[in-house]
Parts: structure tokens; C-alpha cells; sequence
């Protein structure tokens, strides 16, 4: 595994400077797709291939997300998935959960009508049939993207190289042949493409089950992708910072990228998923999920209780209501 690091201290350790350079010799460049695969998952020095935590607030964890606010986000998104089954009955349904964090996932300790509850941690492998529930929060965020910059009017395949003891941004001299690519290529604009997403969701979508499949993340269109953010979206996270510095303690820190909701919703259509729809997350939960919301507000109506918070910092839109959407579609 990667050594810990201070946040002043961004060289690669040296557990993972061998893991590149075993691939990698002096001299060659690799994809940043790849190297980004390897930052989070390799068996050896992948970030989530650590044991130690990393969602939460305290300061040695990196993120939290809408799991952080404990049992409630579960009561939330339980009561929405038996919404939107309609008259189906949820004891029919298993819950599964994909890319849980922690032990038991969102539905640790909550109450629920479903038949069963499954969590599958990132990486475990995918084995889903019959009647389900398929949940996720923050997991095709957290795939390997392709990077692109545009150079002389087209797209090259940003990559890493090793070079004078640092791991440096190279860009590959060949232009880019992938055919979903936008004509013009802006000099400079950096633009990454969330493909390893789509293929998760391939297998996910691709295999015998029915019923409900909810993605809570958060994205972008593929024409905000291509236009409007010309940075890029992949960003880094360690120690609850933000940072745009990608290659910095590799295996150490978080990275992600905003997922592309077109070609997600897309994926599900053409595994015959019946209207895919798009919400913000404060839309999602209080329109799905407005009767326990309203419980929860009635019952701390007097005072202003770690429920009630964590309520507040899942709708507001200033925090997690606006910044994630739900992505939820059905199967028959």
C-alpha cells in the first residue's frame, strides 16, 4: 500500500513509483486513464485498496457524502424505492447496494419492507438476478476517465510520464481516434470522458434482473462536457481538499470526475430500462420521499437535532441538495 503522506509531501511512495515504472520503464507515457485505474485501484497501492477510512468529517478521512449523514439518507432512498415500485409490493425486491463503504451500507439499521439487503464493496465481483433494487451513491464518480486536450485543432490523449524523481503530465503525440469525440477541439480545452462508467454500468444493466435501478452521483451533459468545462471535471480529494493536482500522492488521495448522464441514460435504454429520469437530489428525495421528509420535520419540529441537520445538509442546495443528482430508471 501507499505510504501516508503530509499534505505538503505530494511525491508518489515508493510502493507506487514501482508499480508505474514496472509498466511504465523511464522514458514512456502512460494513459491517464490507466494511471488514474492504478491511483484507485490497483490490489496493491490503490487508494481504495487501503484500509484505512476515508469517507467521514473527521481529519484523517477525505470526503463524506450523502451516506455520512447516517441512517436517514436510507430512510430516504427506501421510502423513494417503494415510490417508484408503484403497486409492487418491496417484499419482493432485494436491496442491493453497489460500492458500499462502509459495513452494511445505507440500510445498516434501517427499517425497510424489502425481502433482502445486499451490499457489494467497489470491486466485489457483480452477481445480480431476480427482483432487485439496484442502489449507488458516488460510484461511477469514482471510475478511471480518458482525458483529452485539444492541441493544433485536435484531440490528443492526455498521459503520465516519470521523469527527474516526479510523475509529470505528457501529452501523446498521436491524435485521439475515438469517434465520440467533438469536431472542434479547443487549443488547451481539457476534456474528460467518463468511459470506464459506462462500462460498469454495461455489466451492471447487462445481467438477468428486473426492477429499479437508482444512481445518485453527480455529472454533467456531454455538451456541458464538451463546452463548458474547459479544466476538465477530474478533481482530487485528500483531507477534505480539493485540488486539481491529479498526479500529486498517487494511491494517497481521492480522485473522480463528473460522470456523463447521457451516455449513462443511454446505457440503460439500450437494456430496454423504461424512461430514464434525471432529478437533482433535493428534487429526487422530495418528490419521492416526501412523507417520511415531512415525518422526520414533524417529529424534531421543537428543536433543531442531528436529524433534522443531516435532513438540511441532504436538500439544501447549497450543500448535497443541488451538488448530486439521481439518475433512476425501471425494468420489467
Amino acid at each position: 500500500m501507499g505510504s501516508s503522506h503530509n499534505l505538503n509531501d505530494t511525491a508518489p511512495s515508493d510502493a507506487f513509483l514501482a508499480r508505474f515504472q514496472n509498466e511504465c520503464p523511464d522514458g514512456g507515457v502512460m494513459s491517464f486513464e490507466r494511471f488514474m485505474e492504478i491511483a484507485l485501484y490497483d490490489p496493491e497501492v490503490g487508494y481504495y485498496r487501503q484500509s484505512r477510512p476515508r469517507v467521514g468529517y473527521g481529519d484523517d478521512t477525505d470526503f463524506y457524502t450523502a451516506s455520512t449523514s447516517g441512517g436517514i439518507f436510507g430512510e430516504l432512498i427506501a421510502t423513494a424505492a417503494e415510490q417508484l415500485l408503484d403497486d409492487v409490493s418491496p417484499e419482493d425486491y432485494t436491496f442491493v447496494e453497489i460500492g458500499a463503504e462502509s459495513d452494511g451500507g445505507i440500510m445498516k439499521d434501517v427499517p425497510h419492507r424489502f425481502h433482502a439487503v445486499a451490499t457489494l464493496p467497489l470491486g466485489a465481483p457483480l452477481a445480480i438476478k431476480g427482483r432487485c433494487v439496484v442502489f449507488s451513491n458516488e460510484l461511477f464518480d469514482a471510475q478511471p476517465c480518458r482525458r483529452f486536450i485539444g492541441r493544433a485543432g485536435q484531440w490528443h490523449k492526455s498521459g503520465v510520464t516519470y521523469s527527474e524523481g516526479q510523475l509529470i503530465e505528457a501529452v501523446i503525440e498521436e491524435p485521439a481516434a475515438e469517434t465520440y469525440l467533438p469536431k472542434n477541439a479547443p487549443e488547451g480545452y481539457r476534456l474528460d470522458a467518463p468511459r470506464a462508467a459506462v462500462s460498469l454500468l454495461e455489466q451492471i444493466a447487462s445481467q438477468s434482473w428486473e426492477g429499479l435501478f437508482i444512481a445518485c452521483d453527480y455529472g454533467k451533459s456531454w455538451r456541458e462536457l464538451t463546452e463548458a468545462t474547459p479544466g476538465g471535471t477530474t478533481r482530487a480529494y485528500y483531507r477534505h481538499t480539493q485540488s486539481n493536482d491529479l498526479l500529486a500522492r498517487p494511491g494517497d488521495q481521492d480522485l473522480t470526475c463528473h460522470v456523463c448522464w447521457d451516455w449513462l441514460s443511454g446505457t440503460l435504454q439500450k437494456h430496454d430500462f423504461a424512461s430514464p429520469s434525471l432529478q437533482s437530489q433535493e428534487s429526487f428525495l422530495i418528490h419521492h420521499a416526501g412523507p417520511k421528509i415531512a415525518e422526520i420535520s414533524t417529529q424534531e419540529a421543537a428543536n433543531l437535532s442531528q436529524r433534522k441537520l443531516a435532513l438540511m445538509q441532504l436538500l439544501h442546495p447549497a450543500h448535497l441538495g443541488q451538488k448530486f443528482q439521481v439518475l433512476h430508471a425501471s425494468r420489467k
